[in-house]
């Protein structure tokens, strides 16, 4: 009894008026860390931890927002969130921090098991996943971005040396809005296919013969890489609307190069 009416008597400084007038677009929390569950294409299941950050729009007529129940809301989950329960932590935001709108972004790696080309040992690779989604109005957005590392080879050092050529590891970063559902491996797919060469966690010998022959074969600039990679996705009519961007951590620059496209389906 004495504590019900202790917190009836403690003020809610949050919910007091505010005289200056101004919405915010965005306020909550960062760098929260949660465990998760994702389904890989094989069938089975990842379990990870996810970087959160959780945002909702506070009215001019509110002094601040409950920054405990986006916690909470994380914390009801009796297990580790799933991909599927991504929309429905949105929906409770709005009803638990009486808004209009929410944002929220959640932030994994995700590993793939990949088979090195010649010698077949296999070994993990880690790609960077981002799942941002939004309530506006009523209306459910869901983006997901993935950051895949890959090789890529100088056309013009190719072309003006008696020989080699200078090569770089690159991030191509594919941004993506959907009519369907898409497997994270796909969008990992079309931007590896399009690379001067993809890159494994482990290579024998042999295996490191025939990659670097590979990217010698295949020589691309950075406006090459986004353009091809471009293309394959307007081609996919799962894909609504998609940005891809490449960045070239140049070899014999101090400096990257980078190209960026955006593009619609539409």
């Amino acid at each position: 009894m004495n504590k019900i009416i202790a917190n009836e008597l403690i003020e809610d400084v949050q919910n007091s008026p505010d005289k200056r007038h101004l919405d915010i677009d965005k306020v909550g929390i960062k760098a929260i860390k949660h465990p998760i569950i994702v389904k890989d294409k094989k069938g089975g299941v990842q379990h990870t931890v996810a970087n959160f950050n959780m945002y909702v729009h506070l009215p001019h007529n509110f002094k601040g927002t409950h920054m405990s129940r986006f916690v909470e809301i994380l914390n009801e989950n009796d297990d580790a969130i799933s991909v599927e329960s991504f929309e429905d932590i949105l929906k409770k935001m709005l009803v638990r921090l009486e808004a209009n709108s929410c944002d929220l972004e959640m932030n994994f790696p995700y590993f793939i098991n990949k088979e090195a080309p010649i010698s077949k040992v296999k070994s993990l690779l880690d790609y960077e996943v981002s799942f941002i989604g939004k309530i506006i109005d009523g209306v459910f957005t869901n983006t997901t971005k993935v950051i895949i590392p890959v090789t890529s080879l100088c056309p013009c050092s190719k072309n003006i040396s008696d020989y080699g050529a200078h090569n770089q590891r690159s991030h191509v970063t594919v941004t993506i809005e959907t009519n369907k559902f898409v497997w994270i491996e796909d969008i990992i797919d079309i931007v590896e296919k399009q690379a001067s060469c993809e890159l494994y966690g482990l290579l024998k010998r042999p295996d490191e013969k025939y990659v670097t022959e590979k990217a010698y074969d295949n020589p691309k600039f950075v406006e090459d890489m986004v353009r091809d990679i471009a293309t394959d996705l307007k081609a996919n009519k799962k894909i609504k609307n998609f940005v891809v961007e490449s960045e070239n951590f140049e070899s014999i620059h101090n400096h990257s190069a980078y190209a960026l496209i955006e593009g619609s389906n539409n």
